[in-house]
């Protein structure tokens, strides 16, 4: 019933992980209870116990069990004979299902007979930039939320027994589908619940809002062809249905011929990849700064000349930052004249502003490429060209097949930009050389791919 774990997921729970690791060292010297107990929670427990006796002593990952419950608080520490547990969160601020989460805690760990006299949320300073090492009392900020969560308890413990009956139930629960199954997390049994909904459907529709959409849904109204007469719609969500319910696509031929012309020969096709690391990996960078680390870029010095392709990837390598490679580069290989089309300008704009802030020793020159870029997505984004093939989306994922049908990411081993940074990710501790080089590849045929489609798109809005 659960969904398969994604690689953008399973990078997320790493990052978390390692930014648990280093924020131990906040309290250096601690005991690792992990590294003793080793998943086996009955002697975590005899351990925390052990420990719980000893004077000023930090602990990482100790278990606690109340009532059925198993938590494990990431660093527990003993001061003057007082108690203080820290919990350590990858996130730049205190959300409130950060807060929930605390004080679930508190509740296991008060109620199996420790007395916690504060509890803190560790989390990221998203203001801090890194030079050299890495400074971990600027890296991460405190705060106590004691006083947010011990309001709480009473609920918490009417919660858990209300749970506990579920997880003992027989059956599955009887819960329709809702914004609870998006927010605060994407749920991971979405792809179990929401099979009953049709690959169309009212959820497809663009802009048109969550609470939009689930009102639809909850007075029946599920497929497009449901969506009653009166309804109202924008002008585009009406293309949009209107499209489907005719099967017909939408092409307005004199908005397209507008837009054409502000596009001048010659021309490029730019896509950019990135990672953002919780943690800054290399200098002149912050917590989850977008790092550049590889492109694609076609160019056609005229609309019948032949198609030029240049890319660059980075090395994973920590002692490298990827991002002076791939400015040299992205600047060498533009240096002639010309516009440069992308697909969501909003993406690599903002990506070459921070990379001018970072290195402003090329800021001149990137503020060239900045002037010369025009976005490809704006006759799709405002439905200037729509089929019913898009199913909502202007993204160039869903454009791509619904214009050129034998072309599609699907076939590629990387076809999601989460994916392609994960896979990068991955790169900075792989030592097989094979699979260092398949990945590679598999990333240079993604990013490829990007602005390949960028050009036929172009050709296809030409030939209206």
């Amino acid at each position: 019933m659960k969904d398969e774990l994604s690689e953008s997921k399973q990078t997320i729970f790493t990052q978390g992980h390692q930014v648990g690791e280093l924020a131990q060292s906040l309290f250096p010297d601690g005991i690792k209870l992990k590294k003793e107990y080793d998943f086996d929670f009955d002697k975590g427990l005899e351990l925390t116990k052990q420990y719980l006796s000893k004077p000023d002593v930090a602990l990482y990952e100790a278990p606690f069990l109340h009532n059925e419950i198993l938590s494990i608080l990431d660093i527990l520490v003993s001061k003057n004979g007082r108690w203080y547990a820290y919990e350590v969160k990858s996130s730049t601020g205190i959300k409130d299902e950060v807060i929930w989460d605390a004080a679930l805690q508190y509740y296991v760990i008060k109620n199996s007979g420790l007395n916690i006299d504060d509890f803190f949320i560790v989390y990221i300073n998203n203001q801090y930039v890194r030079h050299g090492e890495i400074d971990v009392k600027q890296l991460f900020t405190i705060e106590s939320v004691r006083d947010r969560i011990l309001p709480l308890q009473e609920f918490v413990s009417e919660k858990v027994e209300e749970l506990k009956a579920v997880l003992k139930s027989p059956s599955v629960p009887d819960i329709d589908i809702g914004l609870y199954c998006e927010k605060p997390y994407i749920c991971d049994f979405m792809g179990h619940c929401w099979k009953h909904i049709p690959d169309y459907s009212v959820f497809n529709i663009g802009n048109l809002g969550k609470e939009k959409q689930y009102d639809l849904y909850y007075n029946g109204i599920v497929r497009i062809e449901d969506i009653p007469d009166d309804y109202k719609l924008n002008d585009k969500q009406r293309t949009e249905v209107s499209s489907a319910l005719t099967n017909t696509p939408v092409i307005k031929k004199q908005e397209i011929r507008d837009f054409l012309s502000g596009i001048n020969y010659p021309v490029y096709f730019l896509d950019f990849e990135t990672f953002f690391p919780a943690v800054p990996m290399f200098d002149n960078s912050r917590p989850y700064r977008q790092i550049s680390f590889q492109y694609s870029l076609h160019y056609l010095d005229s609309k019948d000349s032949d198609l030029q392709h240049f890319e660059y990837l980075a090395e994973a390598d920590y002692k490298i930052d990827p991002r002076i490679g791939f400015i040299e580069a992205l600047l060498a290989q533009t240096e002639k004249p010309g516009d440069i089309l992308v697909y969501n300008i909003s993406f690599e704009r903002t990506r070459l502003i921070e990379l001018a802030q970072d290195f402003p020793q090329y800021s001149g020159a990137i503020a060239d490429i900045i002037s010369r870029i025009k976005d490809l997505m704006i006759p799709f984004q405002n439905r200037y060209y729509y089929t019913p093939a898009m199913r909502g989306s202007h993204s160039i994922k869903a454009v791509l097949p619904a214009l050129m049908p034998g072309m599609s990411y699907g076939d590629l081993e990387i076809n999601q930009g989460g994916q392609a940074s994960s896979a990068f990710v991955n790169l900075y501790e792989e030592t097989n050389t094979e699979i260092i080089a398949k990945t590679r590849a598999n990333l240079l045929d993604y990013c490829k791919l990007d602005t390949l489609a960028m050009v036929k798109i172009l050709k296809v809005l030409e030939g209206v």
